[in-house]
């Protein structure tokens, strides 16, 4: 046993929740992002302002033409493995050998691609440390062995995971639309706490590939958290840390949080609230790319996404039955109101309520400089 460990430490692998649950998970997110997410942006750019370079095919794969934004999404299992690995500290060959395994898990994962990248790379860059300059041979076997061992693991296990990601996801949505009160809440509050914790949650919607109303409604909880947090803690963080949290992440909030719980209720009860009116009122549905579900005003993505999805739906989205529409004053308020409007105004209420009971005080918002 304590040579097993020994070997471990050597090579760097590290069996821990944290390293497989949140680094491994996060970095994939980062990968989706700068790949499927930029894509879409980019053909979206530019096919609603008819920009030529945007829209004009580069390259034809398999007769297959390809946009610049449409390569970037191709390459998006690519990009996540990569990512992956590098987050895993994975050596300069094995994180080399992810683009092929990356490429092809994504390829048969189909639907559940994302959540099945996450396995395969994980375990392709742990077999690839492990086997890494143990040899005389190593620009071989490295490379080999990581790219064997990453597409027979692609090979067994994407399909059932793409199988069982794509079902779940299809018992959130599809009982949001028959719940959506219900549904509103516990989709927003979840979807709101995971983006502030220190996991991913727009890993966690591209996983599952939200979109329609219960990528409305996680919206709604992404925004709650992060608009609220920058807004109650203006007084406190002044303009930088109302835009590192309005457009960066409240996952900044999270050392204030482990000292002091109570200044979180504030921003989830607010997602309670905003996500039943996104689902009730409004009827706001996220038909982006579905990882956009997750990124709340982060970039703007979530705002972008609901966009992307009212002009040109993702296809995840127009195979849950969304369509193009034209929107209306009531979708753009609606947008308005759920991103923006309501969490500025909810969240400091309620923080004021908690302040009063004495159980959050000054400083408890502060972030470390």
């Amino acid at each position: 046993m304590e040579h097993i460990k020994s070997f471990l430490k050597r090579k760097n692998i590290v069996l821990s929740a944290r390293r497989y649950g949140i680094d491994a998970l996060g970095a994939m997110a980062q990968g989706l992002f700068c790949s499927l997410l930029i894509g879409t942006i980019l053909n979206t750019v530019g096919s609603q302002f008819h920009i030529d370079f945007l829209t004009a095919e580069i390259i034809t794969i398999n007769k297959v033409g390809y946009t610049i934004g449409g390569m970037a999404s191709f390459m998006s299992g690519a990009a996540m493995a990569v990512a992956i690995g590098h987050a895993l500290q994975a050596p300069p060959m094995v994180l080399f050998s992810l683009a092929t395994v990356g490429y092809a898990c994504n390829a048969l994962g189909k639907a559940g691609g994302p959540l099945a990248v996450l396995f395969v790379a994980i375990i392709a860059s742990e077999v690839g440390k492990a086997v890494s300059k143990e040899t005389r041979v190593d620009i071989l076997v490295t490379p080999i062995v990581t790219t064997l061992v990453g597409i027979g693991a692609a090979w067994v296990i994407a399909p059932p995971i793409a199988g069982a990601a794509s079902a779940f996801g299809q018992v959130i949505m599809r009982a949001t639309e028959l719940q959506p009160f219900l549904m509103g809440i516990l989709v927003s509050v979840l979807v709101g706490v995971a983006l502030t914790l220190p996991i991913s949650s727009a890993a966690i919607c591209s996983v599952l590939g939200l979109t329609g109303l219960a990528g409305g409604a996680a919206v709604a909880g992404c925004c709650a958290q992060m608009v609220g947090f920058a807004v109650m803690s203006f007084q406190e963080n002044g303009w930088g840390g109302l835009v590192s949290q309005g457009l960066g992440t409240s996952m900044l909030q999270m050392p204030n949080i482990v000292k002091n719980p109570r200044i979180w209720i504030a921003p989830t009860v607010t997602s309670a609230i905003t996500g039943p009116i996104a689902t009730c009122l409004f009827r706001l549905e996220m038909n982006g790319a579905a990882i956009n579900s997750g990124m709340g005003t982060c970039g703007l993505c979530g705002q972008l996404g609901v966009w992307t999805g009212w002009v040109a739906p993702s296809e995840t989205a127009i195979a849950n039955g969304a369509a193009a529409i034209v929107p209306g004053a009531m979708d753009w308020a609606g947008l308005l109101l759920i991103s923006f409007v309501l969490p500025a105004v909810i969240s400091p209420m309620i923080h004021q309520l908690c302040r009063r009971a004495g159980w959050v005080k000054t400083g408890d918002l502060t972030l470390e400089s």
